[in-house]
């Protein structure tokens, strides 16, 4: 799922080959967008709203005039599912990867093929755009990463190191470094200019599930099946910190919004809030009875949601570590949770088949909950929580 830039519309995609667009005020479907023959795997809004692109394990992306109930365009991949998609930052290119071991670029006015950039030998299974949207990083199951120039479609850079595929690739606030992360346990940081390895963060001992940029830039934060959570200068890729504490892996970590705070969860049960300069635990949230998969903060900082094995989702004020409210009515676990920029909806999905949002008021400990829309669709797959982006996945279903 993602959230339309105004924060008005939601759009989903599922299993049932289906898209929909959701009005977030009144909970109500504005669009069903029916076209693929195969599950939606992914949406993702142009940056001025008007467009949806969606992939489709159909082997096609269609690109939908969100005021209109078709497609304007679609995409079609020829061989192999599609399994990312992502908007330039002018909203005119969309980029597709998938199983074809292809990225393509697509002109998003007249849906015609600008480029097919060819080198991965294994799926496509990242790709985002640098900040100023003249790069391209794609990566890819045989373990290399890829920096394309978008104008040219030309292989600026062929990083290689990872000797595992290599399932994220994300972009510094500033554009300039690339941080990488795969299944051979190591986090790598590029240089956007050279392609150059800058540093290899080594020191997990197992698989790397989590990493976070600080808001400045200056610290990458990384979490892991061994259990510990890690603080690196990514100017030396020096360890700042080794925090330690979860005594089972290490699910997700997140920065507040001012960087002073880093929440983490684990298999442990619990979420903890770190003083991000000292490394000081600062609070250990307890009351899930099974392991935590998600955190996020609220916009200001001052509300952590997380959701787990347990069903609920917690509310927590981050001021004092007390649970703010307890949110029920999951039947399966919960693996995600978003807040919406402006703070007043959370979304939550889970293993039950089902979205929700929550209406949420959160100026003081004693908010309320308005209404929750709730989905109930299919379960997933093993190899399909594989390829999991996070809320992208479900699609909810209002009452």
């Amino acid at each position: 799922m993602a959230f339309s830039p105004d924060g008005r519309t939601l759009a989903t995609g599922s299993r049932d080959k289906t898209a929909r667009l959701w009005d977030v005020t009144t909970g109500e479907v504005r669009r069903t967008l029916t076209g693929h023959t195969q599950d939606v795997a992914a949406v993702a809004f142009s940056p001025d709203g008007r467009a949806l692109a969606t992939g489709s394990f159909d082997h096609t992306a269609r690109l939908w005039d969100v005021t209109r109930s078709g497609a304007r365009r679609t995409f079609t991949a020829r061989t192999g599912s599609v399994e990312a998609v992502a908007f330039s930052p002018d909203g005119r290119t969309l980029a597709l990867g998938g199983a074809d071991e292809t990225v393509r670029l697509w002109d998003v006015a007249t849906g015609e093929v600008r480029r097919t950039l060819t080198g991965h030998t294994k799926h496509v299974s990242a790709v985002a755009f640098s900040p100023d949207g003249r790069t391209l990083a794609t990566g890819g199951g045989e373990g290399a990463v890829r920096l394309w120039d978008v104008a040219t479609g030309r292989t600026r850079h062929t990083l290689t190191g990872h000797i595992d595929g290599v399932g994220a690739v994300a972009f510094s606030p500033d554009g300039r470094t690339l941080a990488t992360g795969g299944g051979d346990h190591s986090v790598r940081l590029w240089d956007v200019a050279t392609g150059e390895p800058r540093h290899t963060f080594t020191g997990h001992t197992d698989f790397v599930f989590a990493v976070a940029f600080s808001p400045d830039g200056r610290t990458l934060t990384t979490g892991g099946r061994d259990q510990t959570v890690r603080l690196w200068d990514v100017a030396t890729g020096r360890t700042h910190r080794t925090l330690t504490g979860h005594t089972d892996p290490v699910e997700a970590v997140t920065f507040s919004p001012d960087g002073r705070t880093l929440a983490t969860s684990g298999d442990d049960d619990t979420a903890r809030l770190w003083d991000a300069a000292t490394g000081e635990v600062r609070r250990t949230l307890t009351g899930h009875t099974g392991p935590v998969y998600a955190v996020a903060f609220s916009p200001d900082g001052r509300t952590l949601a997380t959701g787990g094995r347990d069903q609920t989702v917690r509310l927590w004020d981050v001021a004092t570590g007390k649970t703010r409210r307890t949110l029920t009515g999951h039947t399966g676990y919960v693996f995600t949770v978003a807040f919406r920029p402006d703070g007043r909806t959370l979304a939550t999905g889970g293993w039950d088949k089902t979205v929700r949002l929550w209406d949420v008021n959160l100026s003081t400990p004693s908010e309320s909950i308005h209404h929750i829309c709730r989905a109930v669709h299919r379960d997933f797959t093993a190899e399909e929580w594989s390829l999991y982006v996070p809320g992208r996945e479900l699609s909810p279903v209002c009452a």
